[in-house]
């Protein structure tokens, strides 16, 4: 989302006095969260992979439609290039609660600075088996990461987030990186995870914006054209991977609508699809979010002009068989039935459940800036009306 994914936090040391204080808490914590799993109690996905797609449906190795429910963790793309909350609590115990919660998939953001480097922070590596991430790097604290989730029964969507960490640039190059660093960073992972059986896809660069177009032909600023360059290397090497691309803001030439969050414009399908090479891989990935100084919340037709924004935004390609919609963020801190904002999730909870569309929550994150997430600050209570409006996604 284009409001800030971080939060103002203290120093590490006063993070870690925290987390051993939360610790000694949590038995107590623990009697009002939901019981889940261990994680050698979770179950397995009964989804068999690799997924591809068949018109507006994704769809696993048995041809079985695949409804996919995730969740936002983010961390690896800040500047302590690993997910947050482990200044808190246990990763695996992370995961297992992410599980019994009812979502299959996690969408793990990253940054290009980050897997480039050799440092991580803000982890306690005294609870539980956060001792397994000791002396990692911020890739290997990701393949750690990635290997517990599948032994929860968890599969993961790859998200390049940032190039330099903490700032989601407007196009998939610059803040001193280049298309080859962001084309090479995502070489690498498809050919290091070729073998991870529970990752399902690639979402190729998070909420272009700004000077991004689509279907202007400009090699420069065309994010049609440069997910076709990226996807195409991907498939190259790992045809399994489902390719997840984006849409814009703004710059579409005849686009019917003037007014967009970043990534959430994809009206340039309709004369310029993405091309790959490797056929039934690609999906669209549009970001949804509300906020009280957006134009379609001050309409009078309010809340009644949302399905036709959706349709006309994005959920064409899907009502076209064009090619499946996952919903990769949308998220906020209300979900009541008076504010604006809640009134706005609610339509789109039922939206997503109306037209049988993916989607990943943002976020898992109780410190994001903007919209809160599914944890409460403690890191272990979950935020109960939020939960509560997603479980009509995830029975």
């Amino acid at each position: 989302m284009q409001r800030l994914k971080s939060i103002l936090w203290g120093s590490f040391a006063v993070k870690i006095a925290i987390g051993f204080i939360l610790v000694l808490l949590s038995t107590n914590l623990y009697l009002f969260s939901p019981q889940f799993p261990s994680s050698t109690q979770a179950a397995a996905t009964t989804i068999v992979l690799p997924l591809s797609t068949r018109g507006s449906q994704i769809i696993d190795a048995k041809g079985k439609i695949v409804m996919l429910r995730g969740i936002n963790w983010f961390g690896i793309e800040t500047n302590i290039h690993a997910p947050h909350g482990l200044w808190s609590r246990d990763y695996k115990d992370m995961l297992a609660q992410i599980k019994s919660l009812g979502y299959n998939f996690i969408r793990l953001p990253y940054s290009v600075e980050a897997l480039r480097s050799q440092n991580i922070s803000g982890i306690n590596f005294s609870i539980g088996a956060n001792k397994d991430l000791q002396g990692k790097t911020p890739l290997e604290v990701m393949d750690l990461v990635i290997q517990q989730a599948k032994r929860q029964g968890l599969l993961i969507l790859l998200d390049s987030h940032c190039l330099k960490d903490d700032r989601i640039s407007e196009l998939w190059y610059g803040d001193g990186f280049t298309e080859k660093d962001w084309i090479d960073t995502w070489t690498m992972l498809a050919n290091r995870y070729k073998k991870y059986t529970n990752i399902i896809g690639a979402d190729l660069k998070n909420e272009p914006h700004g000077s991004a177009s689509w279907g202007t032909g400009n090699q420069a600023t065309d994010w049609r054209l440069a997910a076709e360059r990226a996807g195409n290397r991907i498939v190259s090497i790992n045809p399994n991977w489902l390719i997840l691309v984006e849409g814009i803001e703004k710059n579409v030439p005849g686009q019917k609508q003037s007014n967009y969050f970043w990534g959430a414009n994809l009206e340039g399908v309709r004369k310029y699809p993405v091309r790959l090479k490797v056929a039934k891989k690609l999906v669209y990935s549009p970001h949804e979010y509300g906020g009280s100084n957006v134009s379609w919340f001050a309409d009078p037709t309010f809340p009644a002009n949302l399905y036709q924004r959706w349709e006309t935004g994005f959920n064409y390609i899907a009502t076209q068989r064009i090619a499946p919609i996952l919903i990769g963020e949308f998220g906020g801190y209300f979900v009541d039935n008076k504010s604006k904002e809640g009134i706005w999730q609610r339509f789109l909870v039922d939206y997503i459940a109306k037209k049988k569309l993916s989607f990943a929550y943002w976020c898992w994150n109780p410190n994001s800036k903007g919209t809160g997430g599914i944890l409460l600050d403690d890191w272990q209570n979950l935020n109960a009306p939020k939960q509560k409006l997603l479980n009509k996604l995830l029975k």
